[in-house]
């Protein structure tokens, strides 16, 4: 499989954003999440790991997420000023509590709760089971790195679609 030059290639993702972006398409719990829609954020992220809707988490986790990029997930993610400014705006209006989705993906977080990981969000949890575990078998047959690689699961999860695929 060959690889696109980096400048090839976000003209390519800018144009499956803006078809991507027509609609919310709904969570499996009839919650809403639409794609990412931003060009520097999906390249970014998208560059280390899934491209993961925005309005899978309420502002605050986005908020506390970018601000230690440092330290992301055990990883340096860190970006220039910028940049990471630039993401966080996008991530910060399109989060589950903001961007006229009235908290319905958050609306079961407890107070100042400020989930960073997908897998703590409770419609995550009452998709899995309740403690937000994925059979390890059914990682291992999907070949998923971990319960966090959720396209190995749902094909459409960068597109915002959760249903069981």
């Amino acid at each position: 499989m060959s690889m696109l030059p980096r400048r090839a290639a976000l003209p390519l993702v800018a144009a499956l954003l803006s078809i991507s972006a027509l609609a919310s398409i709904s969570v499996a719990d009839g919650l809403k999440v639409a794609p990412v829609k931003d060009p520097v954020a999906a390249k970014e992220c998208s560059a280390c790991h899934m491209l993961y809707p925005p309005g899978l988490l309420p502002a605050r986790s986005w908020q506390a997420m970018m601000g230690n990029l440092k330290n992301h997930f055990g990883d340096n993610a860190d970006l220039d000023d910028a940049t990471r400014k630039h993401i966080t705006d996008y991530l910060v209006a399109n989060a589950a509590d903001t961007g006229g989705r009235g908290g319905t993906n958050s609306r079961d977080v407890s107070g100042g709760a400020t989930p960073l990981r997908i897998s703590e969000m409770p419609w995550f949890l009452r998709k899995h089971d309740k403690k937000g575990r994925i059979a390890p078998d059914t990682l291992k047959r999907r070949g998923a790195k971990s319960a966090a690689d959720c396209k190995a699961c749902h094909q459409g999860a960068e597109m915002g679609y959760f249903e069981d695929d």
